[in-house]
């Protein structure tokens, strides 16, 4: 599910992933996988950008919440939750780490609600911060949803069984732990 995140630029801000079978992320009205976002954001330069979506109306985004419940089915998130309902058993709520096969399916189901948008993806390094589209973090707020992605959200990865992409950008940031990473922490419990 997506969780709260602080932004400097639009005061808390819904980011993450937003059905388990799926990568695909949200950023408010930006959606893109999880696969582009680890391989962008562990990129040396970051200054950069990576294609995802937009979606012009909130109400095209949908009601996760009535989705999740399956009561409101409006929007693109309606129109996922019909096709990759919420579990019925609380104990198959986790995130599936091999939801980046859906990616077909997401696409198809996105396109009628977004344009397709090159999200730019910036570290100001004078001013510390990071900036994905028009949403601006600090190191310290971005690095939170680094590890959001890395633990696989809520409700994290199912059986703590991360994807590739996941575990090559740890790999990744771990080996050039400077500038957007600095202070980056994955705990011992998390590995």
């Amino acid at each position: 599910m997506p969780l709260a995140f602080e932004s400097l630029s639009h005061g808390t801000v819904a980011f993450g992933f937003f059905n388990i079978e799926s990568d695909m992320l949200l950023l408010e009205q930006y959606f893109f996988f999880a696969t582009d976002f680890c391989r962008q954001i562990s990129q040396i330069p970051v200054d950069d950008s990576w294609e995802g979506f937009w979606i012009p109306k909130r109400e095209d985004v949908g009601d996760l919440m009535g989705a999740i419940h399956g009561v409101r089915h409006t929007g693109f998130i309606g129109d996922v939750y019909r096709r990759f309902p919420f579990p019925s058993r609380a104990e198959e709520f986790a995130q599936r780490p091999e939801g980046f096969r859906t990616r077909p399916v997401m696409e198809a189901l996105i396109a009628k609600y977004a344009t397709v948008a090159r999200i730019p993806f910036v570290f100001h390094a004078h001013a510390g911060e990071v900036a994905i589209g028009d949403y601006r973090f600090t190191r310290a707020w971005f690095h939170e949803l680094i590890r959001y992605v890395w633990n696989g959200g809520m409700p994290r990865w199912r059986g703590q069984e991360r994807p590739d992409y996941v575990k090559d950008m740890k790999a990744r940031i771990e080996g050039h732990p400077t500038g957007i990473f600095e202070g980056v922490s994955f705990s011992e419990s998390e590995d």
